[in-house]
């Protein structure tokens, strides 16, 4: 297995998402939880993988300085593009993470690395990678696909056969991403680097509503009760995504 970088059918995927209620119920807890967690002032920031630029772009309003590392080219083009179309600047490198420690040579107040390891050949290398890029007083933002909510939903499901084969990974040219996290197995890897302060569930109920009563429901509802309870001790585990504020240790 490899690294997956998105072509541009993914790329194109990937707009369609961030149009929806999904993508904003997203970009909303991320961005409350930085919100809460960061000081008043311009950070550096790096965003790695980062895609389209989305949280980029949000923090680059914020008044912060960004650099975007992806290392997709039809995605960082998309970033660049939204970056123009806002007015906005930021530092446009096409690299994967492998490659950053020997392109970046001073660490950043904030490391944001989202939706990142679930695509990687062997997840828990990029920690390390991580870890020496954030300063010693800095944040790592690190949100990642769930495997609890992929095996709760699969069991809603009835896909059992699945469930007793254990085939919960996405196909090779599926958009399903191919390592889906066990939060346990990443928090052990993650002691020796890193101290979780906020974890959040990104989308907690949302994607197990029935369809026609997600199309029924408010974007502005949807979005004020994920954030209600994206830390509720019953319903967190079950984000389809897990977003952890974490520091060094």
């Amino acid at each position: 297995m490899s690294d997956r970088h998105f072509d541009l059918l993914a790329t194109r995927f990937a707009e369609k998402i961030y149009g929806g209620a999904k993508g904003a119920i997203r970009l909303a807890v991320l961005q409350a939880d930085l919100k809460e967690s960061l000081p008043n002032r311009p950070l550096r920031v790096l965003d790695i993988g980062a895609g389209l630029g989305h949280m980029s772009l949000w923090l680059a309003e914020q008044g912060h300085e960004v650099t975007l590392a992806e290392p997709a080219e039809p995605m960082l083009e998309g970033a660049r593009q939204r970056f123009a179309e806002a007015g906005q600047s930021a530092t446009f490198i096409q690299a994967p993470f492998q490659a950053l420690p020997g392109l970046l040579t001073e660490p950043y107040d904030l490391v944001l690395c989202h939706a990142v390891l679930e695509w990687l050949a062997e997840p828990y290398a990029i920690l390390a990678v991580l870890h020496g890029l954030t300063k010693a007083d800095g944040w790592l933002s690190l949100a990642f696909y769930n495997r609890d909510a992929l095996i709760y939903r699969n069991l809603l499901k009835g896909h059992f056969r699945k469930m007793r084969r254990n085939t919960l990974a996405g196909e090779k040219q599926s958009l399903t991403p191919q390592q889906p996290l066990d939060p346990r197995e990443l928090a052990a890897q993650l002691e020796s680097l890193w101290r979780v302060e906020t974890q959040s569930g990104v989308r907690v109920f949302h994607d197990y509503m029935p369809i026609e009563f997600q199309a029924r429901a408010e974007l502005a509802d949807l979005l004020e009760m994920e954030l209600a309870h994206r830390r509720h001790p019953g319903f967190a585990g079950l984000g389809r995504y897990l977003h952890w504020m974490c520091r060094p240790v």
